[in-house]
């Protein structure tokens, strides 16, 4: 493996900040490339380890052919990240993963686009394979993965993910090119499932696992899952997340998720520190569960995290490429109660100090 290869890959198994990137509109519901590239400036001046673009948080709709917008919005991220990375050579290159969605074809030729743009794994969904066997999934995902590097996905049904049992992901994680895989059932039994299917593998020390529970983010950032695998016990953590909820007030997720993995690395860690992770954590869970619209079935997830981002001045509304995609009743009160509640997890001074550099 090249050195290029095994930096990013490092980086990943190491732990990051991944946000999974907004798409910026205007009043037209048309792109916003001004504001796309804020947003990335956004993430990357807060100290994120990579972006994850044409994901679910992106919108699944800008691959409809009215819209046309999966290869200029991977384009933009990119594009501004490489920017980034060249004037902070200091700092280690930004992992860059892209959404791939779809049936085989369609998720073959968006794996080639994002190859070609730079971009160094994609993050695979499986929501167009509804009723898809098991063995037709693998398949599938080998395909993809013979292209690009493999990010497994386990979405959560509410928002048009499908269920997948152990067998499937301890199948999934011997592909040789799975990297990594995304958690985000927003279930306890369906995330042990994932869990115990990379410790019975033996790639578990080579596969990341990345928190995609929104409902759970510091809880599963300080657990150990460990499994008895043959005559030996096998501890597998999640290193890092990709997380939509990442989207926003992102300063302060890159410092929480610091705080967890200095807590994971000490042999003995203070009572009250845990204590405090714990009690931010439930915190965090009641401000995700504003912004996701947790109350009325995620109708409203995607709107809720563009309405924190329009608040602060990021994007000029929160539009969805669907009209009907749009805030809940009473999601915006729900927004501003956790705003007042829990003012040490937002990052408006910060956002506020640097917008109109992002927007030069």
């Amino acid at each position: 493996m090249k050195a290029k290869e095994r930096s990013w890959l490092n980086q990943l198994r190491g732990g990051i900040c991944m946000p999974a990137h907004p798409l910026a509109l205007n009043h037209s519901r048309r792109l916003d490339e001004r504001r796309q590239r804020a947003l990335s400036r956004y993430y990357l001046e807060s100290g994120v380890g990579g972006l994850a673009v044409g994901v679910h948080t992106t919108q699944f709709a800008i691959r409809q052919p009215q819209h046309g917008l999966l290869k200029p919005v991977l384009e933009l991220a990119a594009e501004t990240a490489r920017r980034y990375d060249a004037d902070h050579a200091e700092k280690p290159a930004t992992v860059l993963v892209a959404g791939i969605c779809g049936s085989h074809d369609q998720a073959v030729k968006e794996a080639e686009l994002a190859k070609g743009l730079g971009y160094h794994a994609g993050l695979i969904s499986l929501s167009a394979l509804r009723d898809a066997t098991e063995n037709q999934l693998l398949d599938h995902c080998r395909s993809v993965a013979s292209v690009i590097p493999l990010i497994g996905f386990y979405l959560q049904p509410a928002v048009g993910g499908r269920q997948l049992a152990h067998s499937f992901w301890r199948q999934f994680v011997e592909i040789p090119e799975v990297v990594a895989i995304k958690v985000a059932p927003f279930n306890r039994y369906q995330t042990i499932d994932v869990m115990r299917a990379v410790a019975e593998s033996d790639r578990w020390q080579d596969v990341a696992l990345l928190t995609g529970n929104d409902d759970a983010i510091i809880p599963d950032l300080l657990s150990t899952y460990a499994f008895r695998v043959g005559d030996e016990e096998r501890q597998v953590r999640f290193v890092g997340g990709l997380l939509g909820h990442w989207a926003c007030w992102t300063r302060i997720a890159v410092r929480l998720l610091e705080r967890c993995k200095n807590a994971r690395a000490q042999s003995s860690v203070d009572a009250s520190e845990w204590e405090s992770l714990l009690r931010l954590g439930n915190q965090v869970t009641d401000m995700n569960a504003a912004i996701f619209d947790a109350a009325n079935g995620f109708r409203g997830c995607i709107a809720g995290v563009h309405e924190v981002l329009r608040r602060q001045g990021l994007l000029e509304g929160a539009w969805c490429l669907d009209p009907c995609e749009e805030l809940s009743m009473g999601q915006s009160s729900e927004i501003t109660r956790v705003c007042k509640s829990y003012p040490h997890l937002i990052d408006d001074a910060f956002v506020c100090e640097n917008l109109d550099r992002w927007f030069a």
